[in-house]
């Protein structure tokens, strides 16, 4: 099979983006890859959570204007972390034929750590977007880890994370070239 890569944009809804470290920076980021993505005819597949307080149809469950998916591009509703779980994405990717994700999105330690793992493990390439996923504002003290260490924390371990048969990349949003991945 030829190789194929496919845009996630995981969970950048209004409720949660209210609550994301550096919202704007990583709205713009992602906006970014997604004007490049279709630039160069790479399907770009929304993930959209759906539970308490993220109820369909309110204005916080919907995506952030910037994102919104356009009409011809693909959204997958979610009702856990894992965005492969009792969803269509693994059969929406197969049909687009992708082979490779690049993964973005809210947030890091929960919702993209677990696709991104689940991707792997549904056998896809990997690339996640070191500066394209963040999670909640916290205090710098407590249980929690900072958010900018908890970002540099998954970063690193994606680069050394060991998945036979499968490419895994960290890069940064201006690395990703849709025109050029393996």
């Amino acid at each position: 099979m030829p190789h194929a890569s496919a845009l996630l944009v995981i969970d950048m809804q209004n409720t949660l983006v209210a609550i994301a470290h550096r919202p704007a920076e990583t709205v713009a980021t992602i906006a970014g890859l997604r004007e490049r993505a279709k630039a160069a005819g790479v399907p770009i597949v929304t993930i959209q959570h759906r539970g308490e307080g993220l109820e369909a149809g309110t204005e916080g469950w919907r995506i952030v204007p910037e994102l919104a998916p356009a009409a011809d591009e693909e959204v997958v509703h979610k009702t856990s972390a894992d965005s492969f779980l009792d969803t269509g994405l693994d059969k929406t990717l197969t049909a687009l034929g992708v082979t490779e994700v690049v993964v973005t999105g809210f947030a890091t330690e929960i919702c993209v750590d677990t696709t991104a793992r689940q991707a792997l493990s549904h056998r896809y390439d990997l690339v996640l977007v070191a500066d394209g996923h963040t999670t909640s504002v916290r205090p710098d003290v407590g249980e929690y880890a900072a958010p900018d260490r908890s970002i540099a924390h998954h970063n690193e371990i994606f680069r050394h994370i060991d998945f036979p048969g499968r490419s895994i990349r960290v890069l940064p949003a201006s690395e990703v070239d849709f025109a050029v991945l393996p």
